[in-house]
Order: structure tokens, then C-alpha cells, then sequence
């Protein structure tokens, strides 16, 4: 938590106990997600909040629990972005093995932990998680911003970051190393041998934690030369078939297990 302010933290705490008085939940996991938690945020990024919250069990014992808002969104202020999944949205994003969801669970910055849910589902994740449908959403992800972002002779910095780090995914599930960490740092040096294209990358994430949001510059040939080549290379490449179990019984016991806490 060294990262983010005190006054933060507490702006934070605070939002999400009003959240669980006016609500009626109890907010079992919250943390940072996107540029902060990745690690290349600007000086004036967004404090990205999303928590996995409960209700007590007899809520869920109800005829029309299929029409129940299982979303808690906060109106966005100038600095918190706040929203949270139920825990059975959230047990059934992780058994289509949701990245987004994965990545809130590996952030670095964890603003509370209240009970086992996400120990447990962080120790479920090698034999539960389809690396095959993550490495699916990295490259659809870095197409898509590749596509609508780099193309051009001037760029917006932070584009860069948001190709380069569902590529440097897809590459580190092609490795076999397993669940892709959320940290950017980490992706960058277990993929990234090439020392240009290292200080490239670490040039890059000093000017964007340096500049603002919508900082934008010439096209930096290292990275976008390496963006191009492997675009191509991985678009061409079959992942394995790497089988995850999709089994909904262990999910069961850890939700009703998570209720009962």
C-alpha cells in the first residue's frame, strides 16, 4: 500500500463502509485495479476501486434471485471510480476464468481482505482457470487497442503500455508460467530479453508516471517494431489446449463456506 496516500486509503475505507450500511453487504475483497495496480500510472490516473461484496444468506434463497442487481457501481468523483461484483457474480465470472477478475485478485494493492474468499480462489486458480480463454481476451485486447490507437505517426503514450501488456500476457501463458501476474514489472522482465527494447519500455514508463493521461508523442520504433512483429507472430500462433476443470462443485462449497464465515 506504499503507493497510494493515507488519505487515500481512508477516502477509500470510507466509501466502502457507507457502501455496506446502505446496501446491506458486506464487502469481503477490494482493491486496485487498472494503471495503478499494473504499475504505470500518471500523475493524475484515477483511483480504480472494484470489491467483491455479500449479502447475508437469505437473499440468495429468494424465487427471483435472477433479477436481482448483482452490480454496485458509486457515482464517479475526480479521483474514486468505485464499483463491486456480488459474490455469485463474481464465483461465476472465475468459472469462465475472467481476467479482469484474476487480476483484481493478484493486485498489488489490496484495500481489504475480510475472510477466505480470495486465499481460496487464488489457491483454486491453476486447476480451475482456462489459460487458454485468458490468452483469447490478451489478444483480442491488444489487437483491438493496436488497431484503434498506434497506427499513426503520434501516439498516445499510454497506448503503448495497454498493447504491450496483453502481449507480453499471451507470451507469458505461451511460456507455461501459468496465471498471468497483475504487475506490468513483472511481465516485462521474465519476457523481454532485448536490452533496446528493455530501456524502450522503462523510458516509456518514466515519462507516462512523470506525464498525464493524455500525453501524446512520436512513435517510439523499438516497441512499436517489437508491437508489430509479435501481433504477427502470435496471431499465427495455436495456444495448446490447455483444459481447465469448469467443475461449478468446489465453487458451490466455497460459497456456501463464504456465507457461512
Amino acid at each position: 500500500m506504499s503507493e497510494i496516500s493515507k488519505i487515500v486509503v481512508d477516502a477509500v475505507l470510507q466509501q466502502l463502509h457507507e457502501i455496506e450500511v446502505k446496501h446491506g453487504v458486506r464487502v469481503l475483497y477490494a482493491c486496485e485495479s487498472g494503471s495503478r495496480a499494473w504499475g504505470f500510472a500518471s500523475a493524475d490516473s484515477d483511483y480504480d476501486v472494484r470489491f467483491i461484496y455479500s449479502h447475508p444468506r437469505e437473499w440468495y434463497l429468494s424465487i427471483d434471485l435472477e433479477h436481482k442487481r448483482d452490480v454496485i457501481e458509486v457515482p464517479i468523483n475526480d479521483k474514486l471510480d468505485i464499483s463491486g461484483w456480488d459474490l455469485r457474480k463474481a464465483l461465476k465470472l472465475y468459472r469462465k476464468s475472467n481476467p479482469a477478475l484474476l487480476e483484481w485478485l493478484g493486485s498489488p494493492i489490496v484495500y481489504r481482505e475480510h475472510g477466505s474468499l480470495a486465499a481460496r480462489l487464488r489457491e483454486l486458480s491453476s486447476a480451475s482457470i482456462s489459460l487458454v480463454k485468458c490468452r483469447y481476451h490478451y489478444m483480442h485486447m491488444a489487437q483491438g487497442n493496436f488497431r484503434d490507437y498506434l497506427k499513426g505517426p503520434e501516439v498516445r503514450l499510454k497506448k503503448y503500455l495497454y498493447v504491450l501488456r496483453p502481449l507480453l500476457a499471451v507470451n507469458w501463458i505461451d511460456a507455461g508460467y501459468g496465471i498471468v501476474p497483475t504487475e506490468f514489472g513483472k511481465l516485462v522482465d521474465a519476457i523481454v530479453q532485448e536490452n533496446e527494447l528493455r530501456r524502450a519500455i522503462y523510458d516509456l514508463l518514466e515519462a507516462k508516471k512523470q506525464g498525464f493521461e493524455q500525453s501524446v508523442g512520436p512513435r517510439i520504433e523499438p516497441i512499436s517494431r517489437y508491437i508489430e512483429s509479435e501481433m504477427e507472430r502470435l496471431i499465427a500462433t495455436k495456444p495448446e489446449n490447455v483444459k481447465s476443470t469448469g467443475e461449478p462443485r468446489k465453487l458451490n462449497e466455497l460459497f456456501r463456506a463464504i456465507l457461512s464465515e
